[in-house]
C-alpha cells in the first residue's frame, strides 16, 4: 500500500488553538474528521491514519511546538520509510494573500520557523507544502501579534471555504499527484 505523510504545523496549547499560525492543525483536523479518522497521542505528535482508494495517509500534528516541528517530521519519515515526494506540510503563509492557497514542490523556509526546523532536520528544501495564505494586514511591528492572533469574524467565511478546499487538496495530492494538484489549486481565488 502506498503511504503518505501529511503534517499540519502548529503549536500545542489552548492559547494557540485556531490562531492563524495554527492553521496547519486546523486543516489536518478537518481532513481527518472528513474521513472519519481520529487522533491519538504517539511519538512526538498526535497521529491519525486515513485510507483513500488503497492509499494510506499518516496525518500528524507535532507536539514539539512549531520551532521543533522537524524532529517529528524526521522521526515519522524514517519510521515509515518515506521519501520527501510523499510528504506534504500544511503551513500558514504571510506572503500569500488571505484569498489564496499556494502549493509548492519545494523552496526556502521564507522565515517560517516550522519550515526551517523541517529543512534542518531532513536536510532538504525539496518537499511539497500547502501554503495557506493569511495575508499581511498588520501594523508595522505587530507581525507576531497578527500571526498568533485569532481570525477576525470578517475573515471566517473565507477561512472556512479555504479549509474545505485545503482538505480536498490533500486528497488530490495523494490520488492525482503534486503537479495536477498545483494546477487545480494555485490559480483559485476565494
Amino acid at each position: 500500500m502506498e503511504k503518505f505523510l501529511v503534517v499540519g504545523l502548529g503549536n500545542i496549547g489552548e492559547e494557540y488553538a485556531h490562531t492563524r499560525h495554527n492553521i496547519g492543525f486546523d486543516i489536518i483536523d478537518h481532513f481527518v474528521a472528513a474521513h472519519k479518522g481520529s487522533f491519538t497521542m504517539d511519538r512526538l505528535a498526535s497521529k491519525a491514519e486515513v485510507s483513500i482508494k488503497g492509499k494510506k495517509i499518516i496525518c500528524l500534528k507535532p507536539n514539539t511546538y512549531m520551532n521543533l516541528s522537524g524532529k517529528a517530521v524526521k522521526y515519522w519519515m524514517e519510521k515509515e520509510k518515506l521519501d520527501t515526494s510523499h510528504l506534504m506540510i500544511l503551513v500558514d503563509e504571510l506572503a500569500v494573500p488571505l484569498n489564496k492557497i499556494k502549493i509548492k514542490p519545494s523552496g526556502s523556509d521564507g522565515g517560517h520557523n516550522g519550515l526551517r526546523s523541517i529543512q534542518e532536520s531532513i536536510g532538504s528544501q525539496e518537499y511539497p507544502r500547502l501554503r495557506f495564505g493569511i495575508g499581511n494586514e498588520f501594523p508595522k511591528g505587530k507581525q507576531v501579534d497578527f500571526v498568533l492572533g485569532k481570525w477576525t469574524e470578517k475573515e471566517m467565511d473565507i477561512v472556512k471555504t479555504k479549509l474545505e478546499r485545503s482538505s480536498k487538496a490533500i486528497e488530490e495530492f495523494v490520488l492525482m499527484g503534486l503537479e495536477k494538484t498545483m494546477a487545480a489549486v494555485n490559480q483559485l481565488e476565494f
